[in-house]
């Protein structure tokens, strides 16, 4: 098999280590600002996330306001309330426990807005499927997340939000969604582990138990090359 246009053995290595150390993080913020080329470049790799039709749906709402995040923290706080009545008993006292923000923790946060009319009324490959854009515009946060992580810059995504308050606080055009609202910054560490695994919320699946054959009641025989693969392969947290 060739292998010209593969990564070098570190290259690769880099990547995937960016990959599985990428953590959502909330509690390990440092005050120390992102420098401009820094961010700069975190939001070239977002704009070079793939995009059907090269419709590129996104725009990024850069958030330093201390007025801005608080009308945010305040939204996120109504609707965590709402959020936790949905458990009772230890799920909520855990629930409860849990720090799912650092809005006003991080030296900015920043929005990725998702423009569900760009590229017109009909984009090529969205004829099918019109969530395509938010879909992209998705891509465009992985991107981004995965070069923080190479630059050691932090990101969580908060996502316990009314999205039509927080499209009036950003003063967001119609038409336009606010896709992820995220704090990024620098931290003291990165988690051995996803927070939420540590603290007992939830544990990653099996790969393995999600892995099908040709069609969804397909299981990979025991001789399958895939199924000796993930036989042996080491556990990742």
């Amino acid at each position: 098999m060739s292998a010209d246009n593969a990564f070098t053995d570190e290259e690769r290595s880099g990547l995937y280590r960016a990959i599985f150390e990428r953590r959502d993080v909330r509690s390990q913020f440092l005050p120390d600002p992102v420098p401009p080329d820094v961010l700069g470049r975190l939001l070239e790799a977002a704009h070079h996330a793939p995009s059907v039709g090269f419709m590129q749906p996104w725009d990024f709402l850069v958030i330093e306001s201390r007025e801005v995040r608080q009308r945010v923290l305040d939204n996120f706080d109504q609707e965590n309330q709402r959020a936790a009545d949905n458990y009772t008993g230890e799920r909520e006292s855990t629930y409860r426990s849990l720090k799912l923000q650092g809005i006003l923790d991080s030296p900015l946060n920043l929005c990725i807005t998702c423009d569900r009319s760009r590229g017109g009324s009909n984009v090529l490959g969205r004829n099918s499927i019109v969530e395509t854009d938010l879909f992209s515009t998705c891509l465009a946060v992985q991107n981004l997340w995965l070069a923080a992580r190479a630059e050691g810059i932090g990101v969580g995504w908060v996502s316990i939000l009314d999205q039509d308050k927080l499209a009036q606080v950003l003063e967001l055009p119609e038409g336009v969604y606010p896709l992820a609202y995220l704090c990024i910054g620098y931290v003291s560490e990165f988690l051995d582990q996803p927070e939420l695994q540590a603290k007992g919320w939830r544990s990653r699946l099996p790969l393995d138990e999600l892995v099908h054959h040709d069609r969804w009641s397909g299981a990979l025989g025991s001789e399958h090359p895939l199924a000796e693969w993930l036989a042996e392969r080491p556990e990742r947290k």
